[in-house]
């Protein structure tokens, strides 16, 4: 194949007119500007903000390709929530440096810590989602995912004082509901009980009340299914049924222990 026949047949397959991947740069920069924005000392708020809205009018151009979309006219009402979000993630920065005896100081939970990258940027995006911003918030907390093997859909709730510790691989999907004071450990699934194209708009992952813990490799499935309060499930569990508060779920497997030493 020639080099003119081989452009050719690559220009007539890229007929997806609005796909531009300059949209994925400007998102994780956009991110990355808030971050700097709300939590580094050096940085000045006003200056940034004036940046983060020229920046924003930007990528909104870029997403809403649809007719009468409401992208436009976000950033001013966004903007007013950025106090409030902030206020939540401090909370969750305490909570993470209040449970884990790993933590130093509250600066390295900031700075370090990949569960609180992907709560913060996970919170920072599900505003926009709310807004119904198109694609951004997904692209958000994608590079949140990239980074730190936590992948949280921006379309779930999540209350206060939230806790991932070591945070990788951790799923939680779109409509999950999370209330305050809830922690998770490493793996954990929040998930759908399948997946299928008619269930978009209907609670397809599960409920965990305030007070809970979820530890390594648990999978609760199923948009019915819920934890209650003050319970804790134990590593590698799967549930695709609810469990009453107070309860404590545990997975026994059997383990053999075999000594292989030759007596003497």
């Amino acid at each position: 194949m020639e080099m003119k026949e081989i452009i050719r047949s690559i220009e007539e397959q890229k007929n997806l007119p609005n796909l531009n991947f300059g949209i994925k740069e400007k998102s994780e920069d956009f991110i990355r500007k808030l971050f700097y924005t709300l939590f580094d000392n050096q940085t000045a708020v006003k200056e940034n903000l004036e940046e983060l809205g020229k920046d924003f009018e930007v990528l909104a151009k870029l997403v809403c390709w649809e007719p009468g979309s409401p992208c436009q006219d976000i950033w001013e009402d966004y903007l007013k929530m950025l106090p409030g979000i902030l206020k939540k993630l401090n909370l969750d920065a305490q909570a993470i440096a209040d449970n884990d005896p790993a933590a130093n100081s509250i600066e390295e939970v900031y700075l370090s810590y990949p569960g609180f990258f992907a709560i913060a940027t996970y919170r920072l995006s599900h505003e926009l989602y709310k807004f119904g911003l198109p694609l951004v918030p997904r692209l958000m907390t994608e590079c949140a995912h990239r980074l730190t093997g936590t992948d949280i859909n921006p379309g779930a709730h999540i209350g206060k004082s939230f806790f991932i510790d070591h945070a990788t691989g951790v799923v939680i999907g779109e409509t999950a509901v999370i209330e305050d004071n809830v922690k998770l450990y490493q793996g954990v699934t929040l998930g759908a009980l399948y997946v299928n194209r008619d269930l978009r708009n209907v609670k397809r992952h599960p409920t965990i009340k305030s007070n809970v813990t979820i530890y390594a490799n648990a999978t609760i499935l199923g948009g019915e299914t819920v934890i209650g309060k003050n319970s804790i499930v134990g590593g590698n569990v799967w549930l695709t049924q609810s469990v009453p508060d107070n309860s404590m779920v545990s997975h026994n497997p059997q383990i053999n222990i075999k000594n292989t030493a030759i007596d003497e």
